[in-house]
């Protein structure tokens, strides 16, 4: 009879929060979006380049910010360990399960590794570096994987211009394709 009875005020209960919730006009939560908020995350760089901020690195300035900012989870010179290796795997991509994914061996554009970096690294504080960090710590991953010259500067002009091995490897979706 107490299950019973217990069943019976449950139900009970959560009859009377749904009309209490359904009583409400809307949660309240937030606010609205300004453009200001909104052009803080409007960051998206494509393949092409479109979208690169201001700002230039070179390879030495990549190696202190990736000694400082990168080194304890890619390891020395991006070898790997804890995280992920960003140099090597060179032909390594054969097959249905490529053995090495790196910056080197699989990104098939410069614009996407600076893209991820800038949003995403280091990871314990995203979005945290400067544009010329970025450009500095993509001008050393590339120097290390012997894609660019050793007095390259990385900036919006150069860095789409760097020819990274994977480029096609990856089919492009046109954004204007409508998907069925």
């Amino acid at each position: 009879m107490s299950l019973l009875k217990s069943a019976t005020f449950s139900f009970a209960l959560v009859v009377s929060l749904s009309h209490l919730a359904m009583a409400v006009d809307s949660p309240n939560l937030g606010q609205p979006v300004s453009e200001a908020d909104l052009a803080a995350w409007d960051i998206s760089i494509g393949p092409d380049g479109k979208g690169l901020p201001a700002g230039q690195g070179t390879i030495a300035q990549g190696e202190v910010v990736y000694a400082a900012k990168c080194q304890a989870c890619h390891g020395e010179k991006g070898a790997g360990r804890p995280n992920d290796a960003l140099v090597g795997g060179f032909d390594t991509l054969a097959g249905d399960k490529p053995a090495v994914k790196t910056v080197g061996s699989y990104w098939p554009y410069p614009t996407t590794f600076f893209d991820y970096v800038r949003r995403a690294m280091p990871w314990n504080e995203p979005k945290s570096l400067t544009n010329d960090e970025v450009y500095a710590v993509a001008a050393y991953v590339f120097s290390l994987n012997g894609l660019i010259k050793p007095d390259a500067v990385m900036n919006a002009q150069t860095l789409p211009q760097v020819q990274m091995p994977n480029r096609d490897g990856f089919v492009t979706f046109p954004r204007t394709a409508k998907i069925d």
